[in-house]
């Protein structure tokens, strides 16, 4: 990758953070990820699935433990079901994203469900203390450097 590359590391949706952090072993892997996902597709260096793939095996050979590289692999390729970009060859790979993901649900999906709802309670009350404070997108104690 080249020097000054843009990431955002892992992207981890808020609910699954708890088991899956925004960094970890797998952080390189996630940025070598985001490269191959924007230039190396664009470039034709690599398809979607390609991409994937080394993101799961460079995962490996940082030591990420088995289960959680391949529920991450699992992410990214529902990631890419939703991305016209990268949805070419998606479904050569659906047998085992749903497989890994009727496998992972119970015990993903409860605790999500829990933080989800606590997500949404927490953000009606920031919104009725901003109110409150009239201080509607609840920035009263935020300053600007």
């Amino acid at each position: 990758m080249p020097a000054g590359f843009l990431t955002d590391f892992a992207t981890v949706p808020r609910l699954v953070v708890w088991l899956v952090p925004r960094f970890g072993r797998y952080t390189a892997a996630a940025i070598l990820h985001d490269w191959l996902c924007t230039e190396g597709i664009r470039s034709g260096v690599v398809t979607s699935r390609e991409a994937d793939g080394v993101f799961r095996r460079v995962m490996r050979e940082n030591g990420v433990p088995v289960l959680r590289r391949w529920l991450m692999w699992c992410g990214v390729r529902w990631g890419a079901l939703a991305d016209a970009e990268r949805r070419p060859g998606w479904w050569h790979s659906a047998p085992g994203v749903l497989g890994i993901s009727v496998l992972a649900a119970p015990v993903v999906v409860p605790p999500a469900l829990v933080i989800g709802a606590a997500l949404l309670l927490y953000g009606a009350v920031e919104v009725v203390v901003g109110l409150l404070t009239g201080s509607p997108r609840g920035d009263a104690g935020s300053f600007r450097t």
